[in-house]
């Protein structure tokens, strides 16, 4: 019973929403969603979902354990469109295959992934438009 549970919602999970790439950004919202600000940041700083500080520096200076691999997250909004930053959450193998950075919504051709996240993407779309909206709105250097 909980075996077929969770292949039901691995199978659910696994479905992805369709989208189009245009030169380094996807220009419309995953599923047609729309982000909100705050879940966003919150999705930022939470070290078991988004997990964003273990590499990227963030805007917020009180927050423990930033990150010095990926670019400052501080004026992201500037620097790339929210349809860049979409990519760039997405899978950002696309554009760079040298990358550290994870493919946030994918799910094929992972390594090290635990099965219990085998098949599901890290975010999910909805999760994506939240973190677009917040890092959109970086605009401060």
């Amino acid at each position: 019973m909980v075996l077929a549970l969770l292949a039901g919602l691995a199978a659910e999970a696994a479905t992805l929403e369709s989208y189009r790439v245009v030169a380094d950004a996807i220009p419309e919202p995953l599923g047609g969603l729309v982000g909100e600000v705050a879940r966003g940041a919150a999705l930022v700083k939470d070290r078991e979902r988004g997990n964003c500080l273990i590499c990227h520096h963030g805007e917020d200076p009180a927050e423990p354990f930033q990150g010095a691999i990926g670019p400052p997250l501080r004026g992201v909004g500037l620097r790339l469109s929210a349809e860049q930053i979409r990519f760039r959450l997405v899978d950002m193998s696309r554009l760079d295959p040298g990358t550290v950075m994870p493919p946030y919504y994918r799910t094929e051709n992972l390594s090290d992934v635990a099965e219990a996240y085998r098949g599901q993407p890290a975010l999910t779309a909805q999760e994506i438009e939240d973190v677009v909206s917040y890092l959109a709105t970086l605009k401060t250097e």
